[in-house]
């Protein structure tokens, strides 16, 4: 069997070529050409940053991909879904306010930016998973399954429960509407926090279970479990942030939903991912934070195969030295630590990561196994 190719090329620039420029020769030499964009609509899926985070990708390398897929006779748009939490992200008016806070304007990525799954997180279309085992339809942001070609852009780093953050974790969560994110992180039905509650009654009108009922006396919903779904349709409607679930999946069958959402999103069309290992931050970009990089600026990956892509950026992370004064530095440094011979495990020992690629392999969605291809 072929393995699959992964290409790759460091941060070293020479006079005259800058890092966007480069990453532009590197996503070519790996076949991007070979895709039918022309007049096709071209979602690029990346993480715009929570506000007060500085880890995420700088918008120049978003301009980057933009600008080769308009050469190749695309019309591009970068896109994201909105979070589950409360944050600067949790429906689209904020969320994109925090894009061009961050930098990510039409007018500096050369492309629209849309928030797929709508103004409130609702706005998703149900995509069957095939040989999904733990997810039967995943509740996909609209704006991404319109889109004719899918490009993921991802920032490689730590995560504090997934281990860390690639490709599959860049697609699979944030290609879920709320109610996807919600149906991969928890089980069960929501709470709502009577303090915080206004008694608008607007989660009420999302919600098509009868699940929500409310108290005309005290003026103040509440969920019924018998008939609630789950789907987390109230918490997009809610703008006081009172509803929220807590019982969240154990991290293997987050890390299996994840896999399976993502080849949903995948399946069936036209796909190139690329993963850059820079600024590798302990925690996701979803932190209003960034702690020190655990890991030294590595390079830039591009393949058609998103689980090799994982699996080489993975590899590269783990052949690296760790900074020392990190998170994972000072963990390495106490006297008493058990070394996991694990970059993401030692830096956060309660997560897990090899899950998600073994499920990834088991349905299909890539090969572990590949080729990788340096380019100077």
């Amino acid at each position: 069997m072929t393995k699959s190719k992964v290409y790759f090329t460091d941060f070293r620039t020479k006079l005259g070529e800058g890092l966007p420029t480069k990453l532009k020769r590197l996503i070519k030499d790996a076949g991007i050409a070979d895709i039918d964009m022309d007049n096709k609509f071209v979602a690029i899926k990346m993480h715009f940053g929570e506000l007060g985070n500085l880890g995420f990708l700088r918008p120049n390398y978003a301009r980057a991909v933009s600008d080769v897929v308009k050469e190749l006779g695309g019309h591009p748009f970068l896109t994201d879904c909105n979070t589950l939490y409360p944050g600067k992200r949790k429906n689209a008016l904020e969320h994109l306010e925090c894009a061009w806070e961050n930098g990510f304007t039409p007018m500096t990525v050369g492309c629209p930016i849309l928030i797929a799954d709508g103004l409130k997180g609702t706005d998703d279309v149900e995509v069957p998973v095939a040989g999904g085992e733990y997810i039967e339809k995943a509740k996909i942001g609209r704006a991404i399954m319109d889109a004719d070609v899918f490009i993921s852009l991802t920032h490689f780093k730590g995560h504090e429960t997934t281990g860390f953050g690639g490709a599959i974790k860049n697609i699979g969560m944030g290609c879920g509407s709320r109610a996807g994110k919600k149906e991969q992180h928890n089980d069960g039905t929501p709470t709502i926090s009577e303090s915080k509650c206004r008694g608008c009654k607007k989660c009420q009108k999302e919600c098509a279970n009868n699940g929500l009922v409310f108290n005309k006396e005290t003026k103040k919903m509440s969920i019924n479990p018998d008939t609630c779904a789950g789907c987390g349709r109230c918490i997009g409607a809610c703008n006081f942030d009172a509803i929220s679930f807590e019982n969240y999946t154990a991290v293997e069958n987050l890390n299996c939903r994840m896999a399976e959402y993502t080849k949903a999103v995948v399946d069936g069309r036209p796909t190139f991912h690329i993963s850059l290992v820079v600024d590798v931050s302990p925690n996701c970009d979803c932190h209003a934070e960034n702690d020190a990089p655990i890991l030294p600026n590595i390079g830039m990956f591009a393949s058609y195969d998103l689980l090799a892509l994982d699996q080489a950026c993975v590899d590269a992370c783990m052949n690296a030295t760790p900074i020392r004064n990190s998170q994972l530095g000072d963990n390495l440094a106490k006297e008493d630590f058990h070394d996991h011979h694990d970059h993401f495990t030692n830096s956060t020992p309660e997560s897990e990561w090899k899950t998600c690629l073994s499920h990834a392999e088991k349905i299909g969605l890539g090969s572990r196994d590949y080729e990788l291809i340096t380019i100077k």
